[in-house]
């Protein structure tokens, strides 16, 4: 669940477990819609049979289609300050793909707090240990050390 507390407060919340999202399916009109907006229709997302011939035995989603779920993975799961406005993707420090997610397949996201620092007044860069886990599977898709910038309503002095 999604957890508003004080600015002052986000530190608290350093090296805790933030929670799991609830398990999202991954099908082939995701798989596909994703190869049309990126452009990348590499056989081994789009064309089942072909797909079928190599060592995954069916398609698999884009490395890059399971990263971009982390912003709706994660919206209920966290930890954000009172009187948010807006939340910025800032990137990700670090970022590995570790296992193919099959068509067919569900994931969900892990959360845990790095890191928690104010840039500038009512802007806290957050640092979470992101892992995109597959239903069954021992191993992730993914880890990745996600980036977020929180901006705040800051009130007239």
């Amino acid at each position: 669940m999604l957890k508003t507390v004080p600015a002052a407060q986000l530190s608290d919340y350093v090296g805790k477990e933030l929670g799991r999202s609830d398990w999202f399916p991954i099908d082939q009109s995701r798989v596909d819609a994703f190869a049309e907006a990126t452009l990348d229709h590499q056989f081994i997302h789009v064309d089942a049979a072909r797909a079928a011939q190599t060592p995954f035995g069916g398609t698999i989603a884009h490395g890059f289609l399971t990263l971009s779920l982390i912003p709706h993975l994660s919206e209920s799961v966290g930890v954000v300050p009172e009187n948010v406005v807006m939340g910025i993707n800032y990137g990700c420090d670090k970022l590995r793909f570790l296992q193919p997610v099959a068509v067919g397949s569900e994931v969900r996201l892990h959360s845990r707090l790095l890191s928690v620092s104010e840039k500038n007044e009512g802007q806290f860069l957050l640092k979470n240990e992101i892992t995109i886990e597959i239903r069954g599977q021992q191993k992730p898709a993914l880890v990745a050390e996600w980036l977020t910038m929180m901006i705040t309503a800051v009130e007239d002095q």
